[in-house]
């Protein structure tokens, strides 16, 4: 038996062995907790629950998380759930306790299950933790169904899309596995790690670094060469040509108080000043523009 097992099951006899509180022991002991801050009324109240979180942590052990350490987050959960209990609304302590235990132990699960992080939302979260059993109970019912009803069926139940499920399936079939991990290869080559056998379909630095100098080499020739252009035939090129979504010769002309006509002029004037600019100064950048 090792230190942990053994300290697990000294916390779970102490918790069997807490008293029962009545409903109205109960309810002043979270009155002293809340109105004087009572340490020993909190401690006796805590002490009477801490069953109910050993109970709560024993239907997640599937999970494949220490039980110890899911009735530690329990624990934090029930001593949060002691924080904001209000005596006054007649509503028993571990009604209100289970909902602060569960949500500490699941949001523990989903921090440590995997090193993806997964049930970020609440519709995600609610799919981590009852595909199990929500696949389970369609295969109980004695028609026969491929992989794709299932989904179908359990995405329609949880509100989630036929993907989300298929990704979460896949992801509680098989456990992570590290990319360090060894892989034998043929006899006498050794072995191999998993990301040796990635392949990275990005292009390779020196392919990357040449075209990021000529990009900002043909950035700085045309912020110099836009030097050339008056105020309206600058307004007109960066409108036109220089903005995501290019402004129209109409809307241009309607907002310059001219025709779209003479839009086009001054725009055809523009670019043919900024191509003899770069002809004569940069002939490496005439074909810019």
């Amino acid at each position: 038996m090792t230190r942990t097992s053994s300290a697990d099951r000294s916390l779970v006899r102490a918790a069997m062995n807490a008293p029962y509180l009545e409903r109205q022991e109960e309810h002043q002991l979270a009155e002293l907790w809340k109105e004087k801050q009572d340490q020993e009324a909190l401690n006796t109240l805590v002490s009477a629950h801490m069953r109910l979180v050993i109970a709560i942590a024993a239907r997640f052990r599937n999970f494949g998380l220490p039980m110890g350490d899911m009735i530690q987050e329990g624990h934090v959960g029930l001593l949060e759930a002691a924080a904001r209990f209000e005596p006054e609304r007649e509503v028993r302590f571990s009604t209100y306790a289970t909902w602060w235990i569960r949500a500490s132990i699941q949001d523990y699960i989903l921090r440590n299950w995997s090193v993806v992080r997964g049930g970020t939302s609440s519709a995600q979260k609610a799919l981590f933790f009852n595909l199990r059993r929500l696949r389970a109970r369609l295969s109980k019912g004695g028609e026969s169904m491929n992989d794709t009803a299932v989904y179908q069926q359990i995405a329609s139940a949880i509100g989630v899309s036929v993907s989300d499920v298929e990704v979460m399936d896949s992801r509680l079939s098989a456990p992570d596995t590290s990319l360090n991990a060894p892989i034998a290869e043929a006899e006498g080559s050794g072995t191999s790690e998993r990301q040796d056998f990635l392949v990275c379909t990005k292009p390779l630095q020196d392919e990357v670094i040449p075209e990021d100098i000529d990009r900002e080499r043909r950035s700085n020739c045309l912020t110099e060469a836009l030097d050339v252009l008056n105020e309206r035939e600058l307004q007109i090129v960066r409108e036109r040509r220089l903005s995501e979504d290019g402004a129209t010769l109409e809307s241009l002309g309607a907002k310059l108080g001219i025709s779209k006509e003479r839009v086009r002029q001054i725009e055809s004037r523009a670019l043919e000043k900024l191509r003899t600019h770069l002809v004569t100064h940069h002939p490496e950048a005439g074909s810019f523009v």
